[in-house]
């Protein structure tokens, strides 16, 4: 069973941290009803929500992927870079100890759940203002016994790795490759040959020609140029849901073969808030 574990949103939301966008009020009531629009597109998409209660003296503490990185085998209690947030992770570590063992990050390591994007058993882990080098090598320490691999990716531009990228599923990541180091996705760059010069793949690729995910990397699709905001997607159940303001990403996903559904999250995206960030995802 797929459980969705949420929590509501913080009445100091207000006081939220942020770090690309500019301070603007957030209507509380509205961004109750978004959050509870949210977790309602979970369990229609097949999720059970196990929504934890607000915690009034932690503005951010609706954004739980962040203090947690949950695998088959355990969940690693994060260590957050953001020394305000660190309360976030008790109430939410006795949450998910009834599905998982848990383990726990130590100084002088930093990671946030947000930084860590997963394809099957490889970690892919921004190494990014609230994620440090440290912390990215105690997750592997941690998670490597059970056969995963974490590698780091640098981020540059925004907040977390997800904020700049997302796994779709099918070897298929949306991505704003300014903010990431999409190289690092797939251990091998691939250049495209000139659509004229087919035969130049000597040399170059023809993706055309050949398998190229094949070679070791990830299907990168491009986020329109206008909503460079728009990579942090949340696939579920076969549907990637796509934040309501970013109708140009959506019909690329669709015209790229994908169920897409739109949700709007935009009065928490005011405090940083994409649809990875407000949700831990695990079978239970």
């Amino acid at each position: 069973m797929l459980i969705a574990i949420t929590r509501a949103v913080s009445p100091a939301i207000n006081a939220c941290e942020l770090a690309y966008v500019p301070r603007q009020e957030i209507d509380l009531h509205k961004a109750a009803e978004q959050h509870g629009r949210y977790e309602a597109c979970l369990r229609e998409l097949g999720a059970s929500v196990l929504s934890l209660a607000a915690e009034p003296d932690l503005p951010d503490s609706m954004f739980v992927e962040d203090p947690a990185v949950v695998v088959e085998e355990t969940a690693v209690m994060t260590r957050m870079g953001a020394e305000s947030r660190r309360g976030e992770s008790e109430s939410l570590a006795a949450a998910l100890a009834r599905f998982r063992p848990l383990r726990r990050m130590r100084e002088p390591a930093t990671l946030e759940g947000g930084d860590v994007m997963r394809v099957g058993s490889r970690l892919f882990v921004g190494r990014s203002a609230r994620t440090n080098a440290a912390g990215i090598a105690q997750l592997r320490s941690e998670l490597e016994v059970f056969g995963y691999s974490v590698e780091a990716v640098e981020v540059r531009g925004c907040l977390h790795l997800k904020s700049g990228c997302s796994y779709l599923g099918d070897g298929t990541v949306l991505a704003n490759r300014s903010w990431i180091d999409a190289a690092a996705l797939g251990g091998l760059r691939i250049i495209d040959v000139p659509p004229d010069e087919p035969r130049a793949a000597n040399v170059l690729a023809n993706r055309s020609w050949i398998d190229a995910a094949a070679l070791g990397g990830l299907r990168i699709i491009d986020v329109p140029p206008d909503e460079p905001r728009a990579a942090n997607v949340l696939a579920i159940g076969g549907t990637v849901v796509v934040p309501e303001p970013f109708p140009g990403t959506a019909r690329l996903l669709e015209r790229q073969g994908w169920k897409v559904r739109t949700l709007d999250i935009s009065e928490l995206m005011k405090a940083e808030a994409g649809l990875t960030c407000s949700s831990i995802l695990l079978e239970g």
